[in-house]
């Protein structure tokens, strides 16, 4: 007698519905094969580069031969990381811009809440569709990039690289779902999905380029010339401006992979020279770079919760009528 599989219930049917209508997207074909281009580029620079950045024993991460893959460039382009604080977001905007209003608008949205499910995991579907082809594009990304790095080079990873490694492709995934939530957020607040597209990308845009000259008029319009500031108040006056920028998500996930895929790296903002007297030059453990990147990574979250939060609020409170 054949076992019967086990019923997956109404949410796990759309979540295979989902996956598969974003697989079968030209947009998410686009992007995938846009931020495989970037990351076969910048690894061709790394490789070309590599020697050069392990034989540098001035260097304390010189000996990190699969972390100097995903950081080491000659300036031709940027490291695969810094590409990813650009790509990253459009990924998560290109998933979930239209994921309500669009459904509304074709009238499938009617027909779905007619069906014994409930709303919330009619957007929870939605949301962990998309989670689960990004998090399976970055560890094959990942994967790849170790593979090639063993044989290329035939160096045997250590399990601190392979640590790091895995948080940078979870800190990545969690800003992803950063930009996931706020655009589904917005294609439910917006009727069409072209308003909800651009809303999203104007405020990635305003983010990644324009908010960090705003922080810095703003500061320099209210507190004196730093030409005239002692050490202290100068490193108060960095601090603030970096307190500021930090409420930017780029700028979050900058510092957090920047300090995981950089073992050298102590602190993420002004050190004095009585801070620094008696430091060893030497790579920090797994965990304590953990600690440091902690409050951006719990803010990441925060973030994303929040904006889901709101979106599950929009949508439970809509009214859905044919």
């Amino acid at each position: 007698m054949k076992s019967q599989s086990p019923d997956p219930g109404p949410f796990g049917v759309m979540v295979h519905k989902e996956i598969a209508d974003h697989i079968r997207s030209w947009r998410f074909s686009i992007l995938i094969a846009l931020i495989v281009l970037t990351f076969i580029a910048a690894m061709y620079v790394s490789l070309a580069n590599i020697k050069s950045a392990i034989g540098n024993t001035k260097d304390p991460d010189h000996l990190f031969l699969y972390l100097k893959l995903l950081t080491t460039t000659d300036n031709s382009i940027p490291p695969f990381h810094v590409f990813l604080s650009f790509l990253a977001p459009l990924l998560g905007i290109s998933l979930g811009f239209d994921a309500v209003n669009s459904e509304q608008n074709s009238g499938t949205l009617t027909r779905l809440m007619a069906q014994p499910i409930y709303r919330d995991n009619l957007l929870l579907a939605k949301f962990v569709s998309a989670l689960v082809i990004v998090s399976g594009l970055f560890f094959a990304l990942a994967l790849l990039m170790i593979g090639g790095g063993l044989v290329l080079t035939g160096v045997r990873m250590e399990p601190q690289e392979l640590l790091r490694i895995l948080g940078f492709i979870v800190i990545t995934i969690a800003y992803v779902a950063f930009w996931l939530s706020l655009s589904i957020m917005l294609s439910i607040l917006f009727k069409q999905a072209a308003t909800s597209a651009l809303t999203a990308i104007g405020i990635w845009l305003f983010f990644t380029i324009f908010y960090q000259i705003v922080i810095n008029l703003i500061v320099k319009s209210f507190l004196p010339d730093p030409a005239y500031l002692s050490q202290a108040e100068i490193i108060r006056y960095n601090d603030l401006i970096l307190n500021l920028q930090r409420i930017a998500p780029n700028q979050l996930y900058s510092d957090a992979v920047t300090t995981l895929l950089m073992p050298s790296v102590r602190s993420l903002g002004p050190v004095t020279m009585e801070q620094m007297a008696g430091a060893i030059p030497a790579p920090l453990p797994f965990k304590e770079s953990v600690m440091i990147v902690w409050p951006q990574v719990s803010g990441l979250m925060a973030s994303t919760v929040g904006c889901f939060a709101f979106a599950y609020y929009f949508f439970m409170r809509r009214e859905i009528r044919s």
